[in-house]
């Protein structure tokens, strides 16, 4: 037997090792000619007397498979919406047996009579772990990482894994690691049992081996009589102890707005009152289910489709090329610096960080110094991974260091005269191909490089704090920026493992112009006697990760003074609304509420153990409406009609041209409700007549910021979306 996915071992003693190493591809994906291969071979090992087990592993190193190949999902998907338009009925009746496919293979094998152990030597997601879970003994790599994390993306776990994990694992666990889309370690997942042995990486193979020889069942646990559940049957008293609180983790991880996770627990408890080949049914109804919703549609695209594009240099300009950088120079050795100090460092690139004397450039290095040593004490590096990050970094306050520099990255206090002082200090000391960067959050590029001598090598990349955990970065294009600019910002984005975003100048671009539509949408509800704990709880329950009270605090409160005071000098004072600036001045001029730096802003920061709760004095600043009389379904769509807004209206300007960036952009930057897709989709998927519609009855109540711009009026009466208007749809595909 031969296969163009897999090779075949020699038969020792009626064992055989099946290596997974797909050509020309950089990690093994499930396509439809693997599936058809696995199923060929599970038929043929089937009937042939002479194989005694399977041993499945993987020729990539450090990876066992990825999960699901990007064209084959999209290629579903286009299938169903091309026959949902003629036969809706056909169309769904078609989904529901292709959803199952993977299931079927899996189920197939599983109960073909010979066992099979997968052998697990890294990285091993979705329908990988999925195939795992269905052998018949599973053998990890003491550095492989597993996880079931389709929920992130919208969907679930639709090829059995739903029903084996709670079958190996009690129940809460299994709900947990499914509604959060766990990545477990090889440890953590048999602490769980659903891994069996845990070995070195050279030690694989032959472990599983092992295992077979000392004659595993081909049968598992669940296809035998009397198989009883972890944690009891879901109408037992161990179960009684179990269900109250599913509902309480759903709502706390959900809120309810991700069909996915619904669907996880309806899976979990019907399937736990079934035999399993019933329950793989049900598991199988409710995934075709599943992928017919908005929001499964929309997190797909936005964060598996376009943000692999994004992330492969979908904006880096052609036939530039490599421009990866080796040595970076930082100016400013602050919260900002430090952490690209250590993401670069962290990446294997030199670093020299720079800051007005040794001892300000030290405390810098020190933030490296202080992730590292966390990192060791949980065991996720070894003390010579860190003695290694901190020697790449040359903390000094000598400008010369930057001679060698390939990039420079200006990071310091967000003041115009600031930025411009330090970057003629390092345009004197940096090579004449050397590119420049600046880490600004909201003054205009263009106007920043006045100070720099060639227009053409300066760019903004904005980062986002803290550097080491926020995956997003925005680069911003001045009027003269230039090809090898752009493409060293990417390159360099891409070697730290960020995602990028590339905007055109503006003050605030693209995610903080959001961000503060987001803000002062709050501060609105607090000037109308909206009570402070509903507007954070409205922004929680619409999808954000953080309320917007306590999202001001973390940005600091005389951040967001200083912004609207630059904002009223440059464009006139009727750009901030006075009552907004009345609130904000008061509080960091007469109350010393500067946010959580110091210890109290919208929120009471007292120590620990003690938590933050909303500062009293809030609801004095303004007569405070009851509770019952505010629409609390109407909060939450101002919050995300708000920035959707926004967005769109950096689209019309040509700040962004990729609804793509925005929708990527708006989750990573700040967090905006991921079950809707993003910004764009969550416009498109409502559609964009129904969009204007929900903002002119918003703009009749709460005043002009909701009215809906001129390109949406128009995309509006022409049946228009923004991913078919501005092409994301095709580069989607």
């Amino acid at each position: 037997m031969t296969y163009k996915n897999f090779s075949l071992g020699p038969n020792e003693d009626g064992l055989v090792t099946v290596t997974w190493d797909m050509p020309d591809r950089s990690m093994n994906v499930f396509t439809e000619e693997v599936l058809g291969e696995i199923e060929a071979m599970a038929d043929a090992f089937a009937s042939d007397e002479s194989v005694k087990g399977v041993v499945l592993t993987s020729g990539k190193a450090g990876s066992f498979t990825g999960g699901a190949d990007l064209k084959m999902l999209r290629g579903m998907f286009d299938t169903f919406e091309a026959k949902r338009a003629e036969d809706k009925q056909a169309a769904v009746a078609e989904l529901f047996q292709r959803c199952g496919e993977m299931g079927r293979i899996w189920r197939k094998l599983e109960t073909s009579g010979k066992p099979y152990v997968a052998a697990i030597n890294g990285t091993c997601m979705g329908g990988g772990f999925e195939l795992a879970l269905a052998c018949h003994g599973r053998v990890a790599a003491d550095s492989a990482k597993m996880g079931l994390p389709e929920v992130k993306v919208g969907i679930f776990p639709g090829a059995g894994g739903t029903q084996r994990v709670p079958r190996l694992t009690d129940t809460q666990s299994a709900l947990q690691m499914l509604l959060k889309g766990e990545t477990l370690s090889a440890a953590k997942a048999k602490s769980m049992k659903l891994i069996d042995e845990v070995v070195p990486a050279d030690q694989l193979v032959e472990k599983a081996k092992e295992m077979l020889r000392a004659g595993l069942k081909p049968v598992k646990a669940w296809d035998e009589k009397g198989f009883k559940l972890p944690s009891g049957a879901v109408y037992s008293p161990a179960g009684a102890q179990v269900w109250p609180a599913v509902a309480s983790l759903y709502r706390k991880e959900t809120a309810d707005n991700y069909p996915g996770a619904r669907a996880i627990v309806k899976c979990v408890y019907e399937g736990l009152l079934l035999p399993i080949d019933q329950a793989l049914k049900v598991e199988q109804r409710y995934f075709a289910e599943v992928l017919q919703t908005t929001e499964a549609a929309m997190m797909i695209r936005s964060l598996f489709v376009s943000m692999q594009a994004l992330n492969k240099g979908a904006r880096r300009p052609a036939g530039v090329p490599d421009r990866t950088p080796q040595r970076v120079g930082i100016l400013g050795a602050g919260f900002m610096g430090a952490g690209i100090a250590y993401v670069a460092a962290k990446a294997g690139l030199d670093v020299v960080l720079i800051d007005r004397d040794q001892a300000a450039a030290d405390k810098g290095k020190a933030h490296s110094a202080s992730l590292m040593d966390g990192l060791v004490k949980k065991g996720r590096a070894k003390p010579a991974e860190a003695e290694a990050v901190l020697s790449r970094i040359n903390a000094t306050p000598d400008y010369a260091a930057l001679a060698d520099a390939d990039l420079v990255i200006e990071a310091v206090f967000e003041d115009r005269a600031v930025k411009g002082e330090v970057t003629r200090k390092a345009a004197e000391a940096m090579k004449p191909d050397a590119i420049f960067a600046s880490n600004t959050s909201t003054l205009p590029i263009t106007s920043l490089a006045d100070a720099f001598p060639e227009a053409t090598r300066f760019i903004g990349i904005h980062f986002f704090s803290p550097v080491d955990k926020m995956m997003l970065t925005e680069i911003i294009l001045g009027k003269e920026t230039g090809d090898e600019a752009l493409a060293t910002a990417l390159d360099f984005v891409r070697a730290i493992k960020k995602t990028p975003i590339v905007v055109n100048d503006t003050r605030g671009f693209f995610a903080n112009r959001c961000v503060l539509r987001y803000m002062t949408e709050a501060y609105d509800m607090l000037v109308e006697g909206v009570p402070p704990a509903m507007i954070e709880n409205a922004a929680k329950f619409a999808g954000m990760p953080v309320g917007p009270l306590a999202l001001n605090d973390e940005t600091a409160v005389d951040l967001s003074h200083r912004i609207m005071k630059a904002t009223m000098r440059d464009e006139g004072e009727d750009a901030i609304d006075p009552r907004h600036f009345q609130l904000i001045d008061a509080m960091v001029t007469e109350d010393g509420r500067l946010g959580r730096k110091a210890g109290k802003g919208f929120y009471d920061y007292p120590e620990k153990p003690a938590k933050k709760h909303l500062w009293a004095g809030l609801k004095e600043k303004f007569p405070q409406q009851a509770p019952d009389a505010v629409d609390f379904a109407e909060l939450k769509q101002r919050f995300l009609v708000t920035m959707a807004l926004e967005a769109a209206r950096t689209m019309e300007e040509g700040v962004v041209t990729d609804p793509r960036e925005a929708d990527v952009g708006s989750i990573l930057g700040f967090g905006y409700a991921p079950y809707t897709g993003g910004t764009i989709s969550y416009i498109d998927g409502m559609g964009v007549k129904a969009f204007v519609a929900l903002c002119e009855k918003l703009e009749a109540k709460h005043g002009e910021r909701f009215r809906p711009t001129p390109l949406l009026r128009e995309m509006a009466e022409r049946g228009e979306s923004f991913y078919s208007r501005f092409g994301g749809e095709a580069q989607a595909a």
